[in-house]
C-alpha cells in the first residue's frame, strides 16, 4: 500500500466501517474505539469544538485508521489532546499512523501550543516517540509535543 492509494480526511459523521475497526481493536484488547462510538452517539464528544477534529484514513474507500484531536480536559487552555488513534493491524508499519498523527499535529498548530496523549502499551509509546513526542510524568498524559 503506498501513500497515494490512501487518503486522510475529516470525519463529520461516523462511517459504518468504524464498527469493523472497533471489532479489530476489541480483539486486541483496546476499548477506546468503543468509547469513541458511545461518546459520538451520545453527543458527549464529536470533536466539533474550536480546534477539534476527527480524521479517518481511507484505503480504496475502506476506513483503515482513525484519530482525533480535542482540547485536553486534563490541562490548561491552549493544550490539545490526541485521542482514539487506531490503525488497523494490516495497515501498520506502512506510515499510515505516522501520516495520520502528523496531519493531526498540523491541524493542532493553529489552535494549540502543545499536544498531549496517553498510551498504555510499549508499542504505542515507541510509536509516539517516533512521531516526535516526549515522555512526561503526569497523571493524565504519558507524552507531549509542542506544536511549533
Amino acid at each position: 500500500m503506498s501513500m497515494d492509494e490512501w487518503v486522510i480526511c475529516k470525519i463529520s459523521g461516523l462511517a459504518p466501517q468504524i464498527r469493523e475497526l472497533e471489532a479489530q481493536a476489541v480483539a486486541e484488547g483496546f476499548r477506546f474505539l468503543t468509547r469513541l462510538i458511545a461518546e459520538w452517539e451520545s453527543g458527549a464528544n464529536r470533536f466539533d469544538e474550536q480546534g477539534e477534529c476527527l480524521l479517518g484514513v481511507f484505503y480504496n474507500g475502506r476506513l483503515i485508521a482513525v484519530g482525533g484531536l480535542s482540547s485536553d480536559p486534563f490541562s490548561e487552555p491552549g493544550v490539545g489532546r490526541l485521542r482514539r488513534v487506531y490503525v488497523a493491524r494490516a495497515s501498520r508499519g506502512q506510515n499510515v499512523g505516522k501520516a495520520l498523527v502528523q496531519q493531526l499535529l498540523d491541524l493542532a498548530s493553529g489552535h494549540f501550543r502543545s499536544v498531549r496523549l496517553s498510551t498504555d502499551t510499549p508499542e504505542g509509546a515507541a510509536f509516539y516517540l517516533r512521531c516526535g513526542f516526549q515522555p512526561i510524568q503526569d497523571d493524565y498524559a504519558t507524552h507531549v509535543k509542542p506544536t511549533s
